[in-house]
C-alpha cells in the first residue's frame, strides 16, 4: 500500500516537473488556452477548467473548484466550513479579499468549553455538536460569484451537483481517507450513512460512490442563489438538527451570517508585489512579517535548504510567530496596530536580534510553552484565467472530516472550527498553538486563522503566481517556503512546491522538517543549538503561474490525486 501511495506521488511529481519547462511547446500560451486551475482533488480541478472553457473567469472558475471539492474531497472541500479568497482582478489592476470564515454561534460564551476543574474538554471542542461555528463557505463562494464571476450560478454549481447525484468512481486516496476516518466519523449516524455503505462497509476503489443528500442541497443552494442555506428550508433544518443534538447553531445565527469583502494585507519582497489575507487570518500579516524580517539577510547566497538559510527562517518564523500568537484577532472585535508588524523597520529591528551562528531558546523570546498538537486538514486551489485574473483560496473544516458529525439529511460535514478560539489562556489548541486574550471566544466572533491565500505581482505589477496551503499552524511557513523558492532561489513554480519544507512556531522550541534535508545540513543546525524534528510531508501547496504568457499549474506531490486542470 505504502509503495503504491509513493509510486503515484513520484510518477506525479515526475509528469509535473516534465511539463514545466519552460518554452516546451505543450505549454498553454494565454491567446489559446482559458486558463489553469490547481487543487488538491482531479475531479475538482477539472471542474474549474471546464467552467474556463465554458467562458468563465477565474471567480466562477474557483467557486466550481470549491463546490466540487465539497463532494470530492470530503475531509477539507466542504459547505460547512468556511474560509478565505484573495483574488486579482487584472483589467482594474486591483486586489481583493473575502472573508467567508466562521463564526461564534451568538449563545457562545468564553468558558463553554472548561469543565469542572476548569480544564478545556478535548471531546467538546472538537468532536460534538458545540464545536461548530456558524459556516461561511457558501455565503463566501456565492459573494465572490455573484460579484465578479461572469456566468451564471447554476452554470458554475452543474459540475458539483453532477458529481453528488450521478456519483463519481471512488478513487484510492479518498477510500484510504474513509478508512482512516472511520473511528471519527462512526459516531455520527448521518455520517455513516453518507460515505459507508449500509452494512457499515467502505465503498471500493473502482466503485460509484453518489450523494444524494448533498445533490439535494447543492441544488437548492443554486436555485436560490445561496438564499436557502441561510433562510429558507435547509437553514431550518441546519438549526434543527443543532438543537436536537445539544449544539447552539440557531436559525437567527444562519440568518445574520455575512461575508464581507475586505482590503487584503499588502507587502513588497524585493520589488514584488504580494497580497494576503487581513485578520481574522493572520496568514498575510505574518506572511509578510515573516517576508521583511528575511529580506535583511543573503538567502541567495546561503542557497536553499542549507543550514544557514534553514536557521535564519526559524528565527525569524519563531519571532514572528511569537507576534502572531499576541497581538491578532477578530478586528471586529479587538484593536490590532497592524502598521508596526507590517513595517519594514520592525523587521529590520528583529533581523538585528537574530544571530546567524546560534539558535535563540523559544523561553528567551516567550515564557509559555503549550502543549504539542496538530493537525492539516485545510484545503487549498489556485486558478489563473486567459485575462490574467488570480484566485488563491483556503477554506476549512478544521479537523480531516471537521467534527466527524453531518448534517441531518443534508449530506454535509459540520467544522470544529471553535477550536481556533482560545478556550483558555496558556493551553495549547490542536495546532499546538498557544494564543493570548485576543482570540477569545466571544458570541459572532471569527476565530484567528492561519490560512495564507496568496497573489505575487512581478516587478512590472503583472499577476505572477498564486499559490497557499493547507497544514494548520505550517500555513504561513509552506506558503513563506514556496514564495522565496520561486523569488529568492528561482526554481521553477513545480520545483518551488516540491522541495522539502521546514517548520518552526515557537513552541515546541524545534525545527520540524520533511524526508530530503541533507543529514550534513542536519547536524550543522544541531551544532546551532537546534533541535531537529522528522515530520510527514507538510502542506499541499496548489499553484499557479503566469509567466511569459504561458499557464503554469504546479500539483503538489505531497497529496496524491491533486492535479493542475
Amino acid at each position: 500500500m505504502l509503495s503504491g501511495l509513493l509510486c503515484s506521488m513520484l510518477s506525479q511529481l515526475l509528469f509535473s516537473a516534465e511539463v514545466l519547462q519552460e518554452g516546451d511547446e505543450r505549454f498553454y500560451p494565454v491567446e489559446t488556452s482559458s486558463g489553469v486551475v490547481a487543487s488538491q482533488e482531479a475531479l475538482a480541478s477539472k471542474a474549474g477548467a471546464e467552467i474556463l472553457q465554458q467562458g468563465g473567469n477565474a471567480v466562477d472558475a474557483a467557486v466550481a473548484t470549491g463546490f466540487a471539492l465539497a463532494v470530492t474531497l470530503p475531509k477539507a472541500g466542504n459547505l460547512g466550513g468556511g474560509g478565505f479568497m484573495v483574488v486579482w482582478l487584472n483589467k482594474e489592476k486591483k486586489s481583493i479579499a473575502i472573508n467567508y470564515r466562521e463564526k461564534a454561534p451568538l449563545l457562545a460564551s468564553s468558558d463553554m468549553y472548561l469543565n469542572e476543574k476548569k480544564e478545556v474538554d478535548r471531546n467538546k471542542i472538537s468532536g460534538t455538536y458545540l464545536a461548530s461555528g456558524t459556516p461561511g463557505t457558501v455565503a463566501g463562494l456565492i459573494l465572490a460569484q455573484k460579484t465578479y464571476g461572469k456566468l451564471s450560478l447554476a452554470q458554475v454549481m452543474a459540475p458539483a451537483i453532477k458529481l453528488a447525484k450521478e456519483g463519481f468512481v471512488m478513487n484510492y486516496p479518498l477510500y484510504l481517507s474513509l478508512l482512516e476516518a472511520k473511528p471519527w466519523l462512526s459516531k455520527s449516524k448521518a455520517s455513516m450513512a453518507i460515505f459507508f455503505k449500509k452494512d457499515g462497509s467502505s465503498y471500493l476503489p473502482g466503485e460509484r460512490f453518489k450523494q444524494p443528500q448533498l445533490a439535494w442541497t447543492l441544488e437548492r443552494i443554486a436555485k436560490t442563489n445561496g438564499k436557502d442555506f441561510y433562510h429558507g428550508e435547509i437553514a431550518k433544518r441546519l438549526a434543527k438538527d443543532f438543537k436536537d443534538n445539544g449544539g447552539l447553531i440557531t436559525l437567527k445565527d444562519l440568518n445574520s451570517y455575512k461575508a464581507e469583502i475586505v482590503e487584503p494585507v499588502k507587502g513588497n519582497y524585493k520589488g514584488y508585489t504580494v497580497y494576503s489575507m487581513p485578520p481574522p487570518s493572520s496568514g498575510g500579516v505574518i506572511l509578510v512579517e515573516l517576508l521583511n524580517i528575511l529580506e535583511n539577510f543573503p538567502l541567495k547566497e546561503y542557497g536553499a535548504n542549507s543550514a544557514k538559510a534553514i536557521h535564519v527562517m526559524t528565527e525569524a518564523m519563531n519571532y514572528a510567530y511569537n507576534d502572531r500568537n499576541s497581538d491578532l484577532g477578530d478586528p471586529h472585535f479587538i484593536k490590532m496596530d497592524l502598521s508596526e508588524l507590517l513595517s519594514k523597520k520592525y523587521a529590520a529591528s528583529i533581523a538585528a536580534k537574530i544571530d546567524p551562528k546560534e539558535h535563540t531558546p523559544a523561553s528567551a523570546i516567550s515564557k509559555i510553552k503549550p502543549d504539542d498538537l496538530e493537525s492539516n486538514q485545510t484545503t487549498q486551489y489556485s486558478v489563473v484565467d486567459k485575462e490574467g485574473n488570480m484566485v488563491s483560496n483556503t477554506y476549512t473544516l478544521n479537523y480531516s472530516y471537521g467534527s466527524g458529525i453531518s448534517a441531518n439529511g443534508l449530506g454535509f460535514l459540520l467544522n470544529n472550527e471553535m477550536d481556533d478560539f482560545t478556550a483558555k489562556v496558556g493551553v495549547a489548541n490542536a495546532y499546538g498553538l498557544i494564543q493570548g486574550e485576543a482570540n477569545n471566544i466571544a458570541p459572532g466572533k471569527q476565530p484567528l486563522s492561519s490560512m495564507t491565500p496568496t497573489i505575487v505581482l512581478n516587478k512590472e505589477g503583472e499577476p505572477y503566481f498564486a499559490t497557499g496551503s493547507p497544514g494548520g499552524s505550517r500555513i504561513i511557513t509552506t506558503t513563506l517556503q514556496v514564495i522565496l523558492n520561486v523569488l529568492e532561489y528561482g526554481y521553477n513554480l513545480q520545483t518551488a512546491v516540491s522541495l522539502p519544507r521546514v517548520h518552526s512556531q515557537l513552541w515546541p522550541d524545534e525545527i520540524r522538517i520533511e524526508q530530503g534535508i541533507s543529514p550534513d545540513t542536519i547536524e550543522l543546525l544541531k551544532k546551532m543549538g537546534h533541535k531537529v524534528s522528522l515530520l510527514p510531508a507538510m502542506g499541499a501547496a496548489e499553484s499557479v503561474m503566469l509567466k511569459n504568457g504561458h499557464f503554469y499549474g504546479a500539483a503538489d506531490p505531497r497529496r496524491s490525486g491533486a492535479l493542475a486542470a
